[in-house]
């Protein structure tokens, strides 16, 4: 053992005694509320928008809070592609320098062979994203301009519009659907047949039917169906224990009692979230590639696309037609629609109609999270439905088997 990497981790040890033995005190979190007189529906002129959203950098000065950004970028003519408000990247204790670490490497060295890398062959396969036989700084990069990240997203998107039925499984009559559209008649398509068909036209880059109003966002924001106000726990901190009742209402899970042995994965969303819907059966893939050394639980929240919300034309054709739940019975009969469709394998248990866990965890419309074996979250996915990044999860999930198991 390098001694030098040995007194890093003694000093990380030291520091993480003192800072368990004095934590610092978070500074309280301003209610957040729009300004006295002030209606959504008055929000739909873009002036008192901007005279509001003006008030309210005033009323909540830098550094904001993320339900401040998100309604003060809302007001501001928000595009919501992911870029601006509360929505930013995942945040992990799993970094290059802690894998380098783990190693027993200098981060500058850049690389860890096949050869060199302390675990089986499963896990280096996960971390090295480029395939090329080693584990380096780029394989772990999951920002927005990272070449992967922006071909990934364009699939993506792509995968979205081929996927009519909204279920995230494209079928050959859909393929065929689609050359039927896009071709209009010809033996063929062409590039430009493919872009007026894939790339909407509607407000904001939203299809035809989706875009929503600002009254509607405002509304949305404050009913956490775009989102939870409350930002969730961070790396580093005790996860927030909650009991459950399962899907279908059989039993309960209590979130505690599945910590220790080994990891947990926990991932939440709902049936509206075309984003969710279409990208969950890359969850399920990592389920069955881990489930032999992870837990595994989904938990079904608040909707994010209801019927007397921010409703998408997009859901309708899809068949996706749900008002937001209002007793928890409602809310389990739409988590048995999401099952029938979506056909879960790992466990799902469904949130009280108060959306304690939701809110606990910032899980509106969806996130994930890997929790270590001592009940400390380790990863936290960016937001939904920009931080549904299922090889970002698998990643941190194999880098806290790694930390769970004996070095080679």
């Amino acid at each position: 053992m390098n001694p030098r990497f040995v007194l890093a981790a003694l000093a990380a040890g030291l520091c993480g005694l003192a800072a368990a033995a004095d934590p610092p005190k978070p500074a309280p979190v301003p209610e957040l509320k729009l300004p006295d007189g002030v209606t959504p529906d008055s929000l739909d002129d873009p002036k008192e928008a901007a005279r509001v959203a003006e008030l309210l950098e005033k009323q909540y000065p830098a550094p904001r809070s993320e339900g401040a950004r998100m309604l003060i970028a809302i007001l501001r003519g928000s595009k919501l592609n992911g870029t601006d408000g509360w929505f930013g990247p995942a945040k992990t204790r799993y970094t290059w320098a802690w894998l380098a670490a783990r190693h027993e490497i200098e981060p500058k060295a850049g690389e860890i062979t096949k050869e060199k890398f302390r675990g089986p062959e499963k896990l280096f396969d996960a971390l090295d994203r480029d395939g090329d036989g080693k584990v380096t700084p780029g394989d772990l990069d999951w920002s927005d301009r990272n070449p992967y990240v922006v071909q990934m997203n364009s699939v993506n998107r792509l995968f979205r519009g081929l996927d009519r039925s909204g279920d995230g499984r494209l079928t050959r009559d859909e393929l065929d659907e689609f050359f039927k559209m896009a071709s209009k008649g010809k033996d063929h398509v062409t590039a430009e047949d493919v872009r007026n068909l894939m790339i909407p036209r509607g407000r904001a880059g939203f299809s035809a039917g989706d875009g929503p109003s600002v009254p509607v966002l405002v509304r949305g924001l404050f009913a956490g169906e775009i989102g939870s106000i409350g930002e969730g726990p961070n790396p580093g901190d005790a996860a927030p224990d909650f009991t459950l009742k399962t899907a279908g209402g059989d039993g309960a899970v209590t979130l505690s009692k599945l910590i220790g042995p080994r990891p947990v994965v926990l991932l939440f969303g709902n049936f509206t979230c075309g984003p969710f819907r279409a990208l969950y059966p890359d969850l399920e893939a990592v389920h069955r590639r881990f489930q032999g050394d992870a837990t595994f639980l989904m938990v079904y929240v608040r909707e994010a696309h209801p019927t007397d919300g921010w409703a998408m034309e997009s859901n309708a054709r899809a068949g996706v037609r749900v008002a937001q739940p209002t007793t928890l019975g409602e809310r389990a009969k739409v988590c048995d629609q999401f099952c029938r469709v979506l056909k879960p394998a790992m466990p799902v248990v469904v949130d009280e109609i108060t959306d304690p866990a939701g809110t606990a965890y910032s899980g509106m419309p969806g996130r994930m999270y890997v929790i270590d074996r001592a009940g400390k979250v380790a990863y936290k996915s960016g937001r939904g439905p920009f931080g549904f990044r299922a090889g970002e999860l698998e990643q941190a999930l194999v880098m806290a088997l790694l930390e769970a198991g004996p070095g080679k």
